[in-house]
């Protein structure tokens, strides 16, 4: 494996601030760069300098998930490959910033309304429908959308738990946890998780680290908007006749008529 360090750039800081240093030499007519001020560097997607630029990045962000959401909709492809596609190629773009980028739940929330409203100006989602029902899974009667809420808590909650299962074995997890417990409410994992762990609970349930995982808290989630839909008096009628058996459930769920 060789190290690329044309791909590298370093930068210094004493006490919180910006000093220029030299280039770092590694081998014979090798270096790496310094960043120069006010260049960004890109690790993992993510760009960063003498920290992140949240704002800046969520902006960023949420105009690559709209392009890919349009690109995807405008597409020839049946309503369920629109859906699968959704799920696949524009939802990771924020996704994978979840724990890094300081999201609000707000924004979160805001990019589901944007998300329903391009599926009904792309006449994939009838305004009067029912909202819950989009991100119920298919096999359940529903449409199967990943809701972008749902994966925000998930990783949130998967995040913490690895910190707190693997702080002692890893000492720059250990970092991190440390870091963590200087942070306020509003910028840590660990408290973020709890509070969503809090609201996820029911009453007389006992709280289980091991049951906190990711798939554990998707079906806690999707429990929660199936509830939700089957309460309701017009929407929720045809997921109760499935309940009561009125309707079989697999040959109605395993067969949909595409537009």
């Amino acid at each position: 494996m060789e190290f690329g360090p044309e791909k590298c750039a370093k930068i210094a800081f004493k006490r919180g601030k910006l000093v220029h240093s030299q280039n770092l030499v590694i081998d014979i007519n090798k270096e790496i760069q310094e960043l120069e001020q006010g260049k960004m560097y890109k690790y993992l997607g993510i760009e960063e300098s003498e920290g992140i630029h949240h704002q800046q990045m969520k902006e960023r962000l949420k105009q690559e998930y709209s392009r890919r959401l349009r690109m995807i909709l405008k597409s020839e492809l049946n309503s369920r490959n629109k859906i699968t596609a959704i799920g696949a190629i524009a939802v990771p773009v924020l996704r994978y910033s979840f724990g890094i980028i300081n999201w609000r739940t707000e924004e979160i929330k805001n990019s589901d309304r944007k998300t329903r409203k391009m599926l009904t100006m792309y006449k994939m989602h009838h305004p009067k429908a029912d909202i819950d029902r989009l991100y119920v899974k298919r096999i359940e009667g529903g449409r199967g959308l990943v809701q972008i809420e749902v994966a925000y808590k998930a990783e949130i909650i998967n995040i913490a738990e690895y910190l707190k299962t693997n702080y002692k074995e890893d000492q720059f997890v250990n970092i991190v946890k440390s870091h963590e417990s200087t942070q306020s409410n509003m910028n840590s994992i660990i408290k973020a998780a709890a509070k969503i762990t809090e609201e996820l609970s029911q009453p007389n349930e006992k709280s289980d680290a091991k049951q906190d995982g990711i798939q554990h808290t998707k079906a806690r989630l999707g429990e929660s908007l199936k509830k939700k839909w089957k309460n309701k008096v017009m929407h929720g009628q045809y997921i109760r006749n499935i309940d009561s058996l009125l309707v079989k459930k697999t040959p109605s769920s395993g067969y949909r008529r595409e537009t």
